[in-house]
């Protein structure tokens, strides 16, 4: 299996060291798949196996602000990941690595690591991809569905919403003859909520049975109120 095999101490990103034809391999499973921000010279399906594609990430950032964050994905430990593979040129990794560190480690709740794929031609390398940290503060791994969709419905962060993210992420997967259950739900839940509400806004009242989640009255979850409306018009109550 070739490639890089070294990460440097803490979260950095060590600068691997390349045979001269090697190349430097890049797993995406979430908004990489759709936007990798950088020039690749190929681009194969890639399956990963030990991890499996979660929402289980609060964004404070990207899709989401610290009092009210969204829902992203991660790779959380167990089962099996499809996704995409991207080839960059040794001369550029230094590059693209540096452009990833800022990228995905604004608030360090992934842990890069090199880990091996098998690409859709058989071929066995070792990608560069980033793994959730499940002793960060925004690791949210055991969320119930409607937990997570009450957190995917009122993301909003410098790069949109966690809505679109998700759906996104549902639209690439099936363009690729890869349907992920779990974030078809995810998304139908949120968005029937929000045909929910709409609706009971066209009426005027009661507002506040547009929604019901049966969630527990208090929530841990920044953001989360025990209010079924609040998480799509209102402030937490």
């Amino acid at each position: 299996m070739g490639g890089p095999a070294w990460i440097g101490g803490g979260r950095e990103i060590g600068a691997p060291r390349f045979a001269e034809d090697d190349r430097l391999w890049v797993f995406g499973y979430g908004s990489l798949m759709w936007q990798p921000g950088f020039s690749f010279v190929e681009r194969q399906g890639a399956l990963l196996r030990g991890y499996h594609r979660a929402a289980c990430i609060l964004s404070t950032h990207y899709r989401g602000t610290p009092d009210r964050p969204g829902l992203v994905v991660g790779l959380d430990r167990g089962g099996a990941c499809r996704g995409l593979a991207f080839a960059v040129e040794a001369a550029a990794a230094p590059d693209v690595i540096a452009y990833l560190h800022q990228r995905e480690m604004v608030t360090a709740v992934y842990v890069p690591k090199y880990l091996g794929v098998r690409l859709d031609d058989g071929t066995r390398v070792r990608a560069l991809t980033f793994v959730a940290d499940a002793r960060h503060p925004q690791y949210a791994g055991r969320l119930t569905l409607a937990e997570a969709a009450r957190l995917v419905g009122q993301g909003q962060g410098q790069a949109g919403s966690s809505r679109d993210y998700i759906h996104n992420i549902v639209r690439h997967l099936d363009a690729c003859g890869l349907r992920d259950g779990l974030l078809h739900r995810l998304l139908d839940l949120v968005d029937a909520a929000t045909v929910q509400v709409t609706l009971q806004l066209s009426d005027r009242w009661p507002i506040v049975r547009a929604v019901q989640y049966n969630l527990p009255r208090q929530s841990a979850i920044p953001g989360v109120g025990s209010c079924p409306f609040c998480l799509l018009l209102s402030p937490p109550c």
